[in-house]
């Protein structure tokens, strides 16, 4: 199910990146008091009481065209106005309500969106009774709100929530299998998409970052329907420059959250770089399924042990996705489409994979039997038992009387074992730990 994306905006210096930090429970976005500090837009998921969502923070709507930056974070926030399904308005309490306040209350009147608006800097009483006068406005009660204090922060988080869309669970319950592709720009992944699809929908050049958003094509390949986004290369920060292609990485980050399972598209001239750890990362993070797609296969002179080559390194370099099946391809040439969709199919079904209580239990039992949890200061962990509590990704409860004597090397080993007995291929298993004395 697809995480709503809240939104914060509002004009420069009124405390957007502070209340990104206390929200998102860290300091994530640079804080400083001169204006404009933000420039882009930062990314966090967040969690509050019972609902888990995407924060942005934005740089400021600063209507000073004269100058370039201030024109481009503008439209930024722009972008993340129309991405985003529930508004934080952000305005300076002490300040009061500005020419500015009052345009940016326009344009988001016309966005349509729920939107909350955050008096900020209500530090004691005496500045409360000032919130009032952003009734003005005409969006709604304001919040007074303190975010270098975390105060009310509670009651704005209820407000976001108790907006959020209504959920619906038709795509859980759906046949069609989700993809994204996702990669380095000029990895070909807009190539790909082409192939599997055999239309002509995305751009094909090689100029990275040509494709700027994340393009859902549907498709049927052996009687299998699937939904395909083809998504912007998620280049480095430093490396991304103004204008479109920064606003893309948010669309790319949505479509994986959208996906069943990620096509981690990797270039094999190049091999696996620090991008792609960090790319298939988010991937993992968020529990898809996933396959490594090694494109350009093409292009590499090989000998018989060339491909296995290839795969000992991409297992070296991505160590924390080994469950992930690797597929070499040439989206140019179309080789080996026909193993991709099959290794596809398969992950897929395993992630939404369940296995009654009884069969985690005799595997559980047979591999503490075959090794010994371990223990610390003479305390030994116990394990009582394992059910699985969800599916995409396969989430088990693991009952213990002590989580914090769970080592991850152990954690990891019955992982292991689970897999060897039920397979998982191809998906991440979250573990839930829970204490049971």
């Amino acid at each position: 199910m697809a995480k709503p994306i809240v939104a914060i905006v509002g004009r420069p210096n009124v405390g957007k990146s502070t209340l990104f930090n206390r929200i998102a429970g860290g300091r994530q976005a640079i804080v400083e008091s001169e204006p404009g500090v933000t420039r882009d837009r930062l990314y966090a998921d967040c969690h509050w009481l019972t609902r888990s969502f995407i924060l942005i923070d934005t740089g400021g709507f600063d209507f000073d065209d004269s100058c370039n930056i201030a024109t481009e974070v503008r439209r930024q926030a722009e972008i993340a106005v129309s991405e985003a399904d529930v508004i934080i308005f952000v305005v300076d309490a002490r300040m009061g309500i500005t020419a500015d306040d009052e345009h940016i209350a326009h344009l988001l009147r016309k966005a349509s969106k729920p939107i909350i608006v955050a008096a900020n800097k209500v530090d004691h009483a005496d500045i409360e009774t000032g919130i009032y006068e952003f009734y003005r406005l005409g969006l709604g009660d304001p919040i007074g709100v303190a975010a270098e204090h975390n105060r009310n922060i509670g009651d704005l988080l209820d407000a976001v929530v108790g907006r959020f869309p209504k959920t619906s669970h038709a795509d859980e319950d759906s046949d069609v299998i989700r993809m994204a592709v996702i990669g380095r720009p000029n990895v070909g992944k807009s190539s790909l998409v082409n192939a599997l699809t055999g239309t002509e929908r995305s751009i094909v050049t090689n100029i990275p970052g040509t494709t700027r958003d994340a393009v859902d094509t549907a498709f049927t390949w052996n009687e299998q329907d699937y939904i395909i986004a083809d998504t912007a290369g998620m280049r480095r920060r430093k490396r991304v420059e103004w204008g479109v292609e920064r606003y893309s990485v948010i669309r790319a980050l949505r479509a994986v959250d959208r996906a069943d399972v990620a096509l981690g598209v990797i270039d094999a001239v190049e091999g696996v770089t620090e991008q792609d750890k960090k790319i298939i990362g988010y991937s993992h993070e968020q529990g898809k399924a996933l396959v490594i797609v090694v494109n350009k296969w093409d292009a590499i002179e090989k000998d018989s042990a060339t491909m296995r080559l290839f795969e000992q390194e991409i297992r070296k370099e991505l160590s924390y996705v080994s469950y992930a099946p690797i597929v070499f391809v040439s989206a140019l040439m179309g080789q080996r489409l026909e193993r991709l969709m099959e290794t596809v199919t398969s992950v897929a079904s395993q992630h939404t994979m369940r296995v009654s209580t009884g069969r985690l239990n005799e595997v559980l039992q047979e591999a503490v039997r075959l090794n010994q949890p371990p223990s610390d200061k003479g305390k030994s962990l116990r394990i009582f038992y394992i059910n699985q509590l969800d599916v995409k990704p396969p989430v088990l409860g693991l009952f213990v009387n002590d989580p914090g004597l769970l080592h991850f090397s152990y954690r990891r080993y019955l992982e292991n074992q689970l897999r060897a007995a039920f397979g998982f291929h191809g998906t991440p298993i979250w573990f839930k730990v829970r204490r049971r004395e």
